[in-house]
């Protein structure tokens, strides 16, 4: 092993396809590489292996309930490594918000997978991070699409449907998206299980709302390979409707869109798990983001970034 391993990772934004997508409708998602996650193991003379975090700084037989997906996937890959008896520190260092829907977990996950792969000095597939990565989302998010962990380990927008290799996604389409945080923890457990109760108690129009969500998805697709930033701010909107139906909003994210609707957006919506968290605002271009990022934070945002759309490429697996 070595004395040092490091690993990163990067925050995501859904574009569209939240909770559909744990259906098998696609979704589209971008990842956010300045927005930055590192995890660094240092060897210890001692047996000890230590945990610091902005959360919890201790042994991590001792990391609290809140950091059991976490904490799992550290035994876990403790245990793949015979590294029982290795001492270290492992150090967390993160800029990304924590249930905001920009992938804290997953981001958390990679990073500290691809650092312990480093220490060990061994080779990682792709197909083995997301593996990896699976245990923790699990026990986090109970039924993970494998969405956060694919975009959060990837440095181009993915096109994803749940049990398929994400694709690389070319963008043609103009515009910058603002991301505004709400202030309010995103509750993704909740949003699932909302959805998978009104999949009981309202099946037929449940079904009709995911399966809209998808055949959005699919319109968004189109509009950012021709790129018409027009129609696309009209598809998120109607996002925005169809996860409004699905019971997954928050008043907090409904007060920040229309704000960002009545300051020149082209369409806006929640981004992520809902039940608080972001939300994403289409502009025309930088100026205006710049102009309605202040409006946002006026209103109540607790931090906004601003991210230009920008192309992948053609590839079709995500390396």
């Amino acid at each position: 092993m070595k004395t040092t391993g490091i690993g990163t990772s990067h925050a995501k934004i859904i574009l569209i396809g939240e909770h559909s997508v744990v259906y098998g409708q696609p979704a589209i998602a971008l990842p956010l590489p300045e927005v930055k996650l590192t995890v660094t193991i240092t060897k210890l003379d001692s047996e000890q292996q230590l945990l610091d975090s902005r959360y919890f700084s201790g042994s991590i037989t001792e990391a609290p309930e809140n950091m059991l997906g976490i904490k799992t996937l550290i035994l876990a890959l403790i245990n793949q490594f015979d590294g029982q008896s290795d001492g270290w520190k492992m150090n967390i260092t993160s800029m990304l918000p924590a249930e905001r829907g920009m992938g804290s977990s997953a981001a958390s996950a990679i990073a500290i997978i691809r650092a312990f792969f480093d220490y060990y000095d061994r080779q990682l597939s792709r197909e083995t991070l997301l593996k990896l990565a699976d245990i923790e989302e699990k026990i986090t998010h109970r039924s993970p699409s494998g969405l956060d962990a694919a975009t959060t380990s990837a440095i181009n927008p993915i096109w994803f449907v749940k049990g398929h290799a994400g694709q690389h996604l070319a963008m043609n389409v103009t515009g910058t998206l603002v991301i505004a945080d709400s202030g309010v923890k995103g509750q993704t457990g909740d949003a699932i299980k909302a959805v998978k109760e009104q999949l009981l108690s309202n099946k037929e129009a449940t079904v009709g709302q995911i399966e809209t969500l998808g055949n959005l998805a699919k319109e968004t697709k189109t509009c950012l390979q021709n790129g018409n930033s027009n129609n696309l701010g009209i598809i998120l909107s109607r996002a925005q409707t169809q996860l409004k139906l699905l019971n997954v909003s928050h008043p907090s994210v409904d007060n920040l869109i229309q704000v960002a609707m009545d300051n020149q957006a082209l369409g806006a919506k929640l981004t992520g798990g809902g039940r608080g968290g972001c939300i994403i605002a289409l502009v025309k271009d930088a100026a205006t983001a710049q102009s309605l990022s202040v409006k946002l934070i006026d209103a109540g945002a607790t931090a906004t970034w601003i991210q230009p759309l920008q192309g992948g490429n053609n590839d079709t697996n995500v390396c």
